[in-house]
């Protein structure tokens, strides 16, 4: 069973930086493709950004582009998302999520798994 964790959300001021960490468990995550969405209120999940676990390829949406890095530790089964000069625009309830295999990787409902989410607020 799949499990994934997330962490490091909170309250930031515009300008700052937080990143978030996914703790992935329940099976190793070769071919495996992670992503971060998030969701704000009134507003449908988007895509943020993904990572291929195997090739360390990345993808992210144009909203975030130079401002957040994503990255895996292997060793940890963690993924993480750094994100810098946060905007009040930021702010959503952030998720991690994997699915396997090839293809697009901006479709939240191509995943399979999900975490809880973790909050991230900017106020301005």
């Amino acid at each position: 069973q799949v499990q994934l964790v997330e962490s490091g959300g909170g309250l930031v001021q515009a300008g700052g930086s937080l990143r978030l960490s996914c703790a992935a468990s329940g099976r190793t995550f070769v071919g495996y493709v992670m992503g971060w969405f998030r969701q704000a209120p009134g507003k449908e999940r988007e895509f943020v950004a993904a990572i291929r676990w195997s090739s360390g390829i990345t993808d992210y949406a144009d909203s975030v582009k130079g401002r957040c890095t994503i990255a895996r530790d292997n060793a940890k089964n963690t993924v993480y998302l750094q994100m810098n000069s946060l905007k009040p625009e930021d702010t959503a309830v952030y998720y991690c999520a994997s699915r396997f295999g090839p293809g697009g990787v901006t479709t939240a409902s191509r995943y399979d798994y999900w975490g809880q989410g973790t909050q991230v607020t900017v106020s301005s």
